[in-house]
């Protein structure tokens, strides 16, 4: 299937990414004949990248989140969400069957949230983020710890679990404050939902056109802690691939075809390598 997405000048498809990704294996190397970078010493091309790129993107998924025990869509659940599957919790008609199970199990993950703590890769990004002239985070994460951690431009593609609106006035609110109910309801008398992105719904167009455009605008990318499977978020890499931007992938697994670099780690254990290397030749830039 062929999906076209579309920002002001620029059309893009993930027909677009298939093609992008076969010429980079060409270019690259498929497999592990692409620059594989070993943890110490770290390749000084990937550093030279980041200490010359102009515009820094960092695309991030669940795998750095995993890292601070929040378990991913395809991890089992526990508890009483062992019989569920998040494919069937998370869906519009889901919603629509028996909205007080879909908001149980937001509690439930709200819950795990807020005992959770940014773990040393979100705390490198923040860090990151303040040696570099032009920084945007665009994460498919929910779970506000970037923000936490003290990233500032975040770009939160799927969502947050920290937003709830109402389906009949469009009211917001910001939890802790959120009126009490299962589900709860609005001032209106609306039902409330979660300001998160469910299975079969579209992305918010805004925070999509603002990803396609950094990710067209960036000098360097880094990927971390995704599959780089899932539309249209894993398309980005290769748009900015396309407007010729390096790439680099931080994961325990290889996912994205022709990365210019790829740090076989965790998210946390590549990022603060990278920082401590990035750190010894960039000097901070001073807070806007």
């Amino acid at each position: 299937m062929v999906v076209d997405y579309a920002i002001v000048g620029l059309k893009f498809s993930t027909q677009d990414a298939t093609k992008t990704a076969k010429a980079a294996e060409v270019l690259h190397g498929t497999g592990s004949m692409s620059q594989q970078v070993p943890s110490l010493p770290i390749f000084p091309t990937l550093i030279e990248a980041l200490r010359s790129a102009r515009y820094v993107v960092v695309l991030t998924g669940a795998g750095i989140s995993a890292e601070s025990s929040i378990p991913t869509f395809r991890d089992a659940q526990t508890g009483l969400w062992a019989k569920y599957s998040p494919q069937e919790l998370a869906t519009p008609q889901a919603f629509r069957r028996n909205p007080k199970l879909v908001w149980e199990w937001y509690a439930w993950r709200r819950e795990l949230v807020a005992q959770a703590k940014p773990n040393p890769g979100h705390l490198a990004l923040a860090e990151l983020e303040q040696l570099v002239p032009l920084f945007t985070l665009i994460t498919q994460n929910v779970d506000g710890l970037h923000q936490r951690a003290g990233s500032r431009n975040v770009i939160e593609l799927h969502g947050s679990l920290r937003e709830t609106y109402c389906l009949s006035c469009a009211r917001e609110y910001i939890a802790p404050d959120v009126p009490e109910g299962l589900p709860p309801a609005c001032g209106c008398g609306g039902v409330l939902k979660p300001n998160t992105v469910l299975f079969g719904e579209q992305l918010p167009a805004a925070a999509l056109n603002q990803a396609m455009a950094a990710s067209v605008s960036c000098s360097a990318m880094l990927v971390i802690g995704t599959s780089a499977a899932v539309q249209p978020a894993a398309s980005l890499p290769y748009l900015a691939q396309q407007h010729g931007a390096r790439t680099v992938e931080i994961n325990p697994e290889k996912s994205l075809q022709g990365a210019d670099f790829f740090l076989q780690e965790k998210a946390g254990t590549g990022l603060e390598t990278i920082l401590a290397e990035v750190k010894k030749i960039l000097p901070r830039t001073p807070a806007i």
